[in-house]
């Protein structure tokens, strides 16, 4: 088995561009990005025996040159980005003749801007906040929709009896803002609440201390990370955790507000008029996917291959992360990475039509036609059937997880 070593990989963005950051994790400094500027580790190549990092072998074993290629995440290593990790680990990107550095991501980085300033040839990011950075002017194309659902939630102890998104009116509402709230706004506004008068409004950290503390009545959380958060911490009134009964949670894929999240974007002149990234890019998404469909039937082995690589989050809590991560991928009915006409245009529906507390929406017009094609997973998902394996996750099936104290 290939173990990852580290670097350090420079992902420098373009200068003038002014994008959301990203967000969906429990590491520390969860704040909007001050500048689209850092210096962040990267996992790259494979470790021998005595712990030394190593270039890969060249693909066919030694018979040709490899691709350099850099993978911009768009937060801290963790088992969101599993299925990267696991090619990069497994040799599956070594077997397509790709040499591939993951870089981290963090607060202060904007994968999107990333890759549009040419520090990355790939970037992991949500679509709203991508399609902006796009309008805005960054040359992106979402060619791998590899999260077929939002894993965004908003949760309540079960006494504050908010089971949908009418029920927040007059309560205490914690979202993260820059562009995460808008499932929250867009399910206010579908509940017919206005959200800049009905409910109370609070900025809520990367964390759930405010809703533990009873400060918010409702916070935001991704199912695979905070949500696990309070699953993992201790019940003053039994001594015990909290489990999933003492909880509501509101889910905008139920409440029909969901936006599309965790897209693998490529550069779209270079999708245009460079037939070697064409080929490249085919290739980088075979080997992702094929990731991915390692991580749905070794979920236990994939969160050994992330906590190996540097993860700050606990093993408990990350074959939680693992779990929810694999169902929000599964299943992918069209195939893993096709991107869904029906989500993509809700996506971009609720992005044009709800307004934030400032009046300010995601998107002011729709995106043009080469905002993403599903030609390069076609082509990867027609490699991997050739290798036998399950695209559409038919066998697919959750496991049970039992979350230890703080995640450990």
């Amino acid at each position: 088995m290939h173990r990852l070593g580290k670097t350090i990989g420079a992902a420098t963005a373009a200068a003038g561009l002014f994008v959301l950051a990203a967000c969906g994790s429990s590491d520390p400094a969860g704040t909007p990005a001050a500048t689209a500027t850092s210096t962040s580790p990267a996992v790259s190549g494979t470790m021998n025996a005595s712990g030394q990092t190593s270039a890969p072998d060249t693909a066919g074993g030694g018979s040709g040159a490899t691709t350099d290629v850099k993978l911009q995440l768009q937060w801290f290593t963790q088992a969101q980005f599993a299925g990267y990790i696991a090619a990069l680990d497994q040799g599956f990107y070594e077997a397509q003749g790709l040499n591939v550095e993951i870089l981290q991501g963090g607060a202060d980085i904007v994968p999107q801007t990333v890759l549009a300033g040419g520090q990355a040839d790939y970037a992991i990011a949500w679509v709203p906040k991508a399609l902006q950075s796009r309008e805005q002017g960054a040359a992106i194309t979402d060619v791998g929709q590899v999260f077929q659902k939002s894993g965004t939630r908003q949760v309540s102890f079960k006494d504050k009896n908010i089971t949908g998104a009418a029920d927040l009116r007059d309560k205490v509402v914690g979202n993260w803002g820059y562009g995460n709230e808008f499932e929250l706004f867009a399910g206010m506004t579908k509940a017919g609440l206005d959200p800049a008068a009905d409910v109370q409004l609070t900025q809520q950290q990367f964390d759930m201390n405010g809703l533990l503390s009873g400060d918010i009545d409702a916070a935001q959380a991704m199912i695979y990370n905070e949500y696990a958060q309070v699953l993992e911490a201790e019940n003053p009134d039994t001594g015990e955790l909290y489990t999933a009964d003492d909880f509501n949670v509101i889910d905008w894929n139920t409440e029909g507000t969901a936006m599309l999240q965790d897209a693998i974007w490529a550069d779209t002149a270079r999708l245009a008029d460079d037939a070697a990234y064409q080929e490249t890019t085919v290739k980088f998404l075979t080997a992702s996917y094929q990731g991915w469909i390692f991580c749905a039937e070794n979920p236990e082995e994939c969160r050994d291959i992330v906590v190996a690589a540097g993860s700050k989050l606990g093993a408990s809590h990350q074959l939680w992360q693992m779990n929810e991560v694999n169902q929000l991928i599964w299943p992918s009915t069209d195939g893993i990475g096709m991107v869904d006409e029906e989500a993509w245009k809700q996506t971009v529906e609720v992005a044009q039509g709800t307004k934030n507390a400032d009046g300010d929406t995601v998107l002011t017009k729709a995106p043009d036609a080469e905002a993403y094609t599903n030609e390069y997973t076609e082509k990867a998902l027609a490699a991997l059937e050739e290798m036998g394996l399950d695209t559409t996750g038919e066998n697919f099936a959750p496991i049970e997880v039992t979350l230890n104290a703080g995640g450990n």
